[in-house]
């Protein structure tokens, strides 16, 4: 059974940390330096998504403006893919970020990812532009529509 952590505690980063080095790093070839930015503070929140305790997927928690929530480095162990846990960690960073008053969703989506982002009520708002190597779009969601 997965469960949600959102937490700043020493713990999930350290435990987002590892995934996004998997995903990001490994798999995708970010070097280190691009992955972990200066956005990666003590004070940084992240949704975890863990497997019996396994760090599985998580999702980085930022703001872009005062109305604007910004989700950013959403990433699940290529085994526990395509089971509905990207959907949920977004989904639930959207609800957080509902009760915290922002308005609308801002986020860059690789350009293979924009069918996920879509079935979530994102759409696409920007050319296509490298992001750490990777072609990019900027999408856009209303948080209460």
């Amino acid at each position: 059974m997965i469960t949600y952590v959102f937490s700043k505690e020493t713990w999930v980063q350290h435990l987002a940390s590892y995934v996004r080095t998997q995903v990001f790093i490994l798999e995708q070839g970010i070097s280190p330096q691009e992955e972990f930015d200066h956005y990666d503070t003590p004070q940084r929140y992240f949704l975890l998504a863990l497997d019996k305790g396994k760090p599985v997927g998580t999702i980085r928690y930022e703001e872009a403006d005062a109305t604007t929530l910004k989700p950013d480095r959403l990433c699940v162990l290529a085994p526990y893919r395509k089971k509905g846990i990207g959907m949920a960690l977004l989904t639930q960073l959207e609800e957080i970020g509902k009760e915290q008053g922002y308005q609308k969703s801002c986020l860059s989506a690789e350009v293979i990812a924009i069918p996920f982002y879509e079935k979530l009520g994102y759409h696409v708002a920007s050319s296509p532009f490298k992001e750490d190597g990777i072609l990019c779009v900027t999408m856009i969601k209303n948080l209460h529509p």
